[in-house]
């Protein structure tokens, strides 16, 4: 089994992935719910520390600044990038998450894109297109999964 984080910006498509993971069986994590990201939009270090700890077998989703802290805690690192105008499209018709509704927001995306996307891309052990069916992006990630450490 492995730890495995999966990455992107908003829209691309990793809490959908992980519901399917989910479906699937696989431990996951959302960042984005129950606490897991503080105020200052930081992953809770100490709560992730003790999740990586005692968990050989999740798959974490997330994208926040400190997640570097813990690449060398995950097997892989899969970004789902895609489109700016996907990106957008996806938050502005999606109902499981309010961020990307607004104008600024939307502007925040598009600068994201240009300055935070490259970063994730360096760390990342893996891209996925986030365009694909969830179903092949699932069984991309799902055979990271079972792969041995």
């Amino acid at each position: 089994m492995a730890r495995v984080l999966v990455t992107g910006m908003s829209g691309a498509g990793k809490s959908t992935v992980l519901a399917e993971l989910e479906r699937r069986g696989h431990l996951t994590v959302d960042t984005d719910d129950d606490g897991w990201t503080l105020p200052d939009a930081t992953w809770d270090e100490a709560r992730m520390d003790r999740l990586l700890a005692a968990h050989p077998d999740v798959v974490v989703s997330g994208t926040v600044e400190n997640q570097g802290r813990f690449y060398d805690r995950f097997d892989d690192v899969v970004l789902l990038s895609a489109p700016l105008e996907v990106l957008l499209e996806r938050v502005t018709s999606r109902t499981t998450n309010p961020y990307g509704t607004t104008p600024g927001q939307r502007a925040e995306i598009a600068e994201y894109v240009t300055t935070v996307e490259p970063l994730l891309r360096q760390g990342a052990t893996l891209e996925l297109d986030g365009r694909l069916p969830v179903a092949a992006l699932a069984d991309v990630i799902e055979r990271l999964c079972r792969q041995a450490p």
